[in-house]
């Protein structure tokens, strides 16, 4: 679809006004539609739009003009927008039809909820990290089983605290989902309501009313004594190797999984990764490597899995569990978890805790430990919020605490 706009020069009048006529071009049909009350002389007449009259001349209302055009522009996208996301035909009677209709673009245009939801996603694949997009879909999916369970009429004007209520009550009484899953999935909502309020799709604010919930977590890390134990372990299996030194690599370099997975030859110099953060968009980050982490190259240097082996996500959380468990970090781990206002308690072993994730808070927590100034981990580890790395700074000093009590106040 193209929108242009022309003088029609066979309409020229006495004084030397010609009309403007708008031309719309869609698979190959022509749309030609006169613009009301804008004429101009053709001497102002520029890149389709009306040019500034010199101070010496009478104006020309070149402002009040060029904005009519930019409505009447951007109007025409947002019908054939709307066609597009409701199924519609759009011939060019229904354009011509909503040209007319004063009230399209207001509340006339909100698409269905769903489609709006799928565009979104789909609009923000090339600017948004890979998670962020996995994140949407669940969001959209989870939405759907609501909709599905419920039968709730989704449509923008009906996302109001009546919707966050009921969403809220079967994500904790039918889904057993967890706060802060509960906390993303309603951010999730947020965002999108209002990138649809930015492209007039609504008027509803109501979302804004909507509150996320966030508890506090554990911070689940190897200590040092587990790290090296699953570092120096000989495995059987090459699969489990391969794994462990996967792992081992982002907990003596604090890389994410998703920044290790893109690591190429060329990213490795002799004393340092160079690399561009997949989810801070930080270009030329430079992650310092140390005995452990050259080691691990240099196994792999010259190999087809050169610079380490990769392997998908869901499976690594899988194998990375067996591999801390063949090395026996099994210590029983207390969580707690908040459904709502129930609180979950849970024991486990610690091999069933440990995912791709645990790595850089491994890293994080044992530098710290080692005495590496918390300046320089939060530079290497890239964009951790201070509330979070607040955090860390807690557990190493508990842990300082504890080693004092072990030793000098034993005496």
């Amino acid at each position: 679809m193209q929108v242009s706009f022309t003088l029609r020069k066979d309409k020229i009048t006495k004084s030397g006004l010609m009309p403007v006529r708008m031309l719309i071009t869609s698979n190959g049909e022509r749309i030609r539609k006169s613009v009301r009350n804008v004429k101009t002389l053709e001497k102002y007449w520029k890149n389709q739009r009306i040019k500034p009259n010199l101070k010496s001349e009478d104006y020309n209302f070149h402002v009040e003009y060029n904005k009519q055009l930019d409505d009447l522009e951007n109007k025409v996208k947002l019908i054939f927008r709307y066609a597009l996301l409701n199924d519609i035909e759009a011939d060019k009677n229904y354009i011509l039809q909503q040209l007319e209709n004063k009230n399209f673009g207001k509340n006339s245009i909100a698409p269905k909820f769903i489609k709006s939801f799928d565009e979104f996603i789909e609009t923000n694949r090339s600017s948004k990290a890979e998670g962020t997009i996995k994140k949407y879909v669940s969001t959209i999916n989870f939405i759907k089983d609501f909709q599905k369970y419920s039968n709730y009429d989704l449509s923008f004007n009906n996302i109001d605290l009546n919707f966050y209520e009921k969403f809220r009550d079967y994500a904790f009484n039918e889904r057993n989902t967890l706060n802060n899953y509960f906390g993303r999935l309603i951010a999730g909502i947020k965002t999108f309501m209002n990138w649809a309020y930015e492209r007039n799709y609504h008027e509803n604010l109501e979302f804004k009313k909507f509150k996320t919930i966030h508890n506090t977590i554990e911070v689940i890390y190897l200590t040092m004594d587990e790290l090296m134990a699953l570092y120096n372990y000989k495995f059987d299996s090459k699969r489990l190797e391969h794994v462990r030194d996967f792992y081992c690599m982002g907990a003596f370099t604090g890389l994410r999984f998703s920044d290790l997975s893109q690591l190429k030859p060329s990213n490795i110099y002799p004393d340092e990764i160079r690399l561009s953060i997949q989810k801070t968009k930080s270009i030329g980050h430079v992650t310092p490597l140390n005995n452990f982490s050259k080691a691990i190259l240099k196994k792999y240097a010259g190999t087809i899995y050169e610079p380490i082996p990769s392997i998908s996500g869901q499976k690594f959380n899988k194998y990375i569990k067996e591999c801390c468990k063949k090395v026996g970090i099994d210590t029983p781990v207390n969580t707690t978890r908040y459904i709502g206002q129930r609180r979950v308690d849970k024991v486990q072993p610690k091999h069933e805790l440990i995912t791709s994730h645990t790595a850089k808070k491994t890293f994080i927590t044992n530098s710290l430990f080692l005495g590496m100034k918390e300046m320089v981990v939060r530079n290497i580890t890239g964009n951790i919020d201070e509330k979070s790395f607040k955090r860390y700074v807690e557990i190493a000093e508990d842990f300082k605490k504890q080693e004092m009590d072990n030793t000098w106040n034993k005496l």
